[in-house]
């Protein structure tokens, strides 16, 4: 093949993209469809769809439009994402455009401009009232399944989808049973595709599909994260998904206690454990508040006491509860070295995972732990926590440690409360 011709059709996705890439003609009802929602695992080509979707409507390139649009939305979970993925990201818009109709990034007002004229704004899920005011033709969410505001940006979102003949939007993302993922599936007006992993091997790394895939293929998570289903909560489950979205806050009030769970791995080695590492704070009415979920895997006893020290710091938390059935002294020791100024609480478990879990989970269902902001892999857990432990059969390093933090908090004698504003 003539190599300009050969260089024109490996740009030509619409030609060589997969088939769940493929723009849907028309909803199930025939008619014109208002929302495309691509469910994939990772890696499935789910952010280079979204990508070439907006690139095909802002040049009117058909199949993806028949005329350029000239007001476009880009929103994710946080503006970093929008930028580092959707516009600067491997698969993101300016990789996949050729040089010579590449748009402009314009960091400081957070906007691409086509040299046609056709312009796409970013915005943060994490502010839904930017997203008050400004109209669009067409929108390009990503990852909505994570986001901290889902609701309340993706409806703000909807209102400024109002100008042209037939407004639309593109959401990719890795499912999760969240309401809004579920409204959507269930509107006449969305086009469902779904793609798993393995359907864009081919451009993936070979050590990811051996080390990923080849660990989580059949479990729960990975027939969420590889093959892009939509896993509800388990019957037995302690916690329901429901159950944690209504004890979600945006934030936590002043905190007269805040403790650091560690939940040390029993080795070292790389196919270890994670250490689990859970902060959390008690408010004046008694009300405990989840902080942050810091789970690290991979690191060697000197690193997670580290990064526990440096999450003690940075909330100013009254102590590190830490739990010592596993190395006892050494896990004191570590610590030591990492600060010996940090006061330490050891605990130790003598019963099992779920009886130790029950209590916690009840104060959750008394509506006196809230999770300020969202802890996606944490949330997981909880929800996928049975009699025999988690699906994957792998410990539920995180939930561990959220245990113990909540525990500390509200079954346990603390020291002098010391309240602070977080």
């Amino acid at each position: 093949m003539n190599p300009r011709w050969a260089r024109r059709l490996e740009r030509d996705f619409a030609t060589l993209c997969h088939p769940h890439q493929d723009v849907p003609a028309a909803a199930a009802n025939g008619e014109p469809w208002t929302t495309w929602l691509l469910l994939g695992g990772r890696g499935a080509g789910k952010t280079r769809t979204g990508a070439e979707w907006v690139r095909g409507v802002a040049l009117g390139r058909p199949p993806y439009a028949r005329r350029a649009h000239r007001r476009i939305a880009l929103v994710a979970d946080t503006e970093h994402d929008v930028r580092a993925v959707m516009i600067e990201g491997e698969s993101g818009l300016l990789r996949i455009s050729p040089r010579h109709e590449r748009p402009q990034w314009i960091p400081s007002r957070r906007r691409l401009e086509w040299p046609n004229g056709a312009v796409a704004e970013a915005f943060s899920a994490e502010d839904p009232e930017s997203l008050r005011g400004p109209q669009f033709e067409a929108a390009w969410c990503d990852e909505l399944a994570k986001w901290r505001y889902a609701e309340a940006a993706f409806d703000m979102l909807q209102f400024g989808l109002r100008l042209g003949e037939n407004p639309r939007q593109v959401v990719t993302t890795t499912p999760r049973p969240i309401p809004l993922i579920k409204r959507l599936m269930a509107d006449p007006r969305t086009v469902v595709t779904r793609a798993a992993t393995q359907a864009n091997a081919a451009h993936l790394a070979p050590a990811f599909l051996e080390a990923v895939v080849g660990r989580y293929a059949g479990t729960r998570l990975g027939r969420q994260e590889l093959d892009g289903e939509i896993i509800e909560d388990r019957p037995d489950a302690l916690w329901s998904r429901a159950l944690i979205e209504a004890a979600r806050v945006a934030a936590a009030p002043s905190l007269q206690r805040i403790v650091v769970a560690v939940d040390p791995p029993a080795t070292s080695t790389r196919r270890a454990d994670a250490c689990g590492l859970v902060a959390a704070g008690r408010a004046e009415d008694g009300t405990i508040y989840v902080l942050a979920d810091e789970t690290a895997a991979g690191l060697s006893p000197a690193g997670w006491a580290a990064k526990a020290v440096a999450l003690w710091r940075r909330l100013s938390a009254d102590a590190l509860v830490v739990e010592v059935n596993q190395g006892g002294d050494m896990v004191r020791a570590v610590i030591r070295e990492a600060d010996p100024t940090v006061p330490v609480t050891s605990v130790r478990a003598h019963r099992g995972k779920w009886l130790r879990a029950e209590p916690v989970a009840a104060l959750y269902e008394q509506g006196r732990v809230k999770h300020a902001g969202a802890f996606p892999a944490l949330e997981d857990e909880m929800c996928d926590f049975g009699l025999d432990g988690l699906s994957s059969g792998r410990s539920p390093d995180r939930l561990d440690a959220l245990v113990w933090a909540v525990s500390a908090l509200a079954f346990a004698e603390g020291g002098a409360p010391r309240v602070r504003g977080l």
